[in-house]
């Protein structure tokens, strides 16, 4: 029968042997030759993959049924990054759900009593410049529905009889 400093002593050994082991593997791949050319490209990948996917195409503001398939979206894109852990991209999508709610503050009653308050925090400082780059949205929709290129049109002076 082994005794417990037996076993206490093979323990550590185990977790001497693994601690070295895992030295041992992170300095052979940080010396390898490309380590650092691939460590680059691993995160300008995921660099671009993020801004790909954090850009959100905001909706025909003329169409209630595409705003609202937009809203719903957005919620639930919100809630289920929120539930995963990514604080920051969960708040985008639910501020794009409050801009464009046609009863913000209740929506946002609702998530004060929902969210963790620095979640809301978080909301509530975000929500300006979300509102910000709504507004734009429509502007140029407005411009490129009407035909308007911001210049203005052609002016009479005279009118001949």
């Amino acid at each position: 029968m082994l005794s417990k400093t037996t076993l206490g002593v093979a323990a550590a050994g185990a977790g001497l042997c693994f601690i070295g082991y895992c030295v041992y593997f992170d300095q052979k791949r940080r010396s390898a030759p490309d380590f650092k050319k691939k460590l680059k490209e691993r995160r300008l990948q995921s660099k671009q993959k993020k801004t790909a996917s954090g850009a959100t195409r905001m909706p025909d503001l003329t169409n209630p049924e595409a705003m609202q398939r937009f809203f719903l979206q957005e919620v639930q894109k919100g809630e289920e990054l929120l539930a995963s852990g990514e604080t920051e991209e969960g708040v985008e999508h639910l501020s794009n759900a409050v801009a464009v709610c046609g009863q913000p503050q209740q929506l946002l009653q609702v998530l004060q009593q929902t969210l963790p308050p620095q979640v809301f925090n978080l909301l509530v400082q975000k929500l300006p410049s979300v509102g910000e780059r709504l507004a734009s949205a429509g502007a140029s929709e407005r411009q490129a529905r009407s035909g308007e290129s911001g210049e203005p049109g052609v002016v009479i002076d005279e009118v001949v009889d």
